[in-house]
């Protein structure tokens, strides 16, 4: 029991330190990666499945200038988003809204992953407290008489 108990430590820990590398601190990023991450979230209006980032359509170069320009003017990420979703409309966001019927493109990923891990638990529990099947006497009997009767047969 200790060594299972053990392994569930060391699951918390490895959890526990994904979760501290993975956490970013919004105020230690700089205008330049503010920059990047609104143009890695904007498609470009002309391009095929490209970022503003990524390309280098002339469209993309203004829109990537005009991010920054509004960056070092003190907007809000939101409030950039807003902007470019009122100039080029909801399709420039690669990223899907979290509100309405778009928030389930969030939330049913979340809600599948928990109930397929709740299932898996449900079946492991009834498979580990399974009660073994004892043959009874009769069994016994009907068995040991089927094997008398093999044996004359042969």
């Amino acid at each position: 029991m200790t060594g299972r108990r053990l392994s569930w430590v060391l699951m918390a820990l490895v959890l526990a330190g994904a979760l501290v590398a993975g956490y970013s601190d919004d105020e230690a990023r700089t205008n330049q990666d503010r920059v990047f991450d609104l143009a890695s979230t904007t498609k470009c209006p002309t391009c095929r499945s490209q970022s503003v980032a990524e390309s280098e359509a002339p469209i993309a170069k203004e829109i990537r200038a005009d991010i920054a320009r509004r960056v070092d003017q003190g907007e809000s990420d939101e409030e950039i988003r807003s902007f470019l979703v009122s100039r080029f409309g909801q399709e420039v966001l690669l990223t899907p809204s979290s509100g309405g019927l778009a928030g389930l493109v969030w939330v049913v990923p979340v809600v599948a992953f928990v109930v397929a891990g709740a299932a898996l638990v449900v079946v492991l529990r009834r498979w580990q407290t399974a009660v073994p099947v004892e043959a009874t006497a009769d069994d016994r009997a009907v068995v040991a008489e089927a094997l008398e009767g093999r044996g004359r047969d042969e």
